[in-house]
């Protein structure tokens, strides 16, 4: 039977600062043992895994020499989870915790359903307050391909209801360890951004079924190690793997759908953006969508400061 001491999380950290620390201590205060978290440094400078040894010691630690993406990072920690016998792993954002109870409404998920691979909660904005950040994820094969359910709303009854979604963001995400050995693990090419997603579609092309558990919150402050919103590393990295998706799942219709919606609009939101500064974002989207359709893929030397004119 799956219980909490089954559960393995893993926490992948990039410079997460001392949100690192609030996101462990959710965990622990929802039981999960400490020698159960996984916390995978990808090579940080600002002193924000020292915070993490000085506190809690006793965690499983990986340290990479360098930034490795967040697919290939949590990767290591779900391997080390699997190897050791986990029944099922606990993806979180190091800028994101759990409310209390939420990993037992997510664990109840898989134990009542079990053609249930993949569950995550109700994904609140910001420290207090009911605005969504994801309740769920839908493909819409238009602008970046799909769309956080939800996302800027207060959230509804519909938001805190249990139902089947297209995926659940990776920033809290609990998955059956069993359907991650026959499905597979994160894809580490897509660096960041879309793994998630990736995953959840293998996973129903099995024929197992992901849901949204509206009754189990996740607080997540949507910043993290790419700068969120319109930041351009991050517009850049979703414009190249949002074409390497296409190549996977794409077709003619889908192609199109995406051209119109999200290449098409790019002049505008240039245009747009030279007023609220957003402009840098849309260029660098529009150059990873160049970047991908050329074959290359993301890359942590890319994303230094400096490595290209817009960051």
């Amino acid at each position: 039977m799956l219980h909490i001491d089954g559960i393995w999380v893993v926490i992948v950290n990039f410079d997460g600062g001392a949100g690192n620390l609030r996101s462990i201590a959710s965990v622990l205060d929802e039981g999960v043992d400490p020698q159960h978290v996984v916390f995978v440094d990808n090579a940080s400078s600002d002193g924000s895994t020292e915070l993490v040894d000085e506190r809690w010691p006793d965690l499983v630690r990986v340290t990479n020499t360098q930034n490795l993406g967040f697919g290939a990072a949590a990767n290591q920690g779900m391997e080390l989870a699997l190897g050791a016998g986990a029944q099922a792993v606990f993806l979180l954002n190091n800028d994101a915790w759990l409310e209390p109870g939420c990993l037992e409404r997510l664990v109840a998920c898989l134990v009542e359903e079990p053609e249930v691979a993949i569950c995550g909660p109700l994904v609140l904005a910001g420290t207090q307050g009911t605005t969504v950040w994801a309740a769920g994820g839908a493909m819409t094969w238009r602008q970046n391909l799909s769309t956080l359910v939800g996302h800027g709303r207060p959230a509804t009854a519909l938001h805190r209801s249990n139902r089947d979604v297209d995926y659940v963001p990776g920033c809290a995400l609990l998955v059956r360890a069993d359907d991650l050995r026959r499905t597979g693990l994160l894809d580490a090419d897509l660096f960041a951004y879309h793994e998630d997603v990736d995953l959840c579609l293998r996973v129903a092309a099995r024929g197992r079924r992901v849901r949204l558990i509206g009754s189990a919150v996740v607080r997540h402050e949507a910043h993290g190690a790419t700068g969120g919103g319109y930041n351009p590393r991050r517009k850049y990295m979703m414009g190249v793997n949002a074409i390497w998706f296409l190549r996977r799942y794409g077709t003619p219709v889908r192609w199109v759908g995406f051209v119109l919606f999200d290449v098409v609009p790019i002049p505008l939101l240039v245009l747009v953006g030279s007023f609220d500064g957003r402009w840098r974002g849309a260029l660098a989207k529009a150059l990873g969508h160049w970047h991908g359709l050329r074959g290359r893929r993301v890359t942590a030397a890319y994303l230094r400061a400096g490595a290209s004119p817009l960051w």
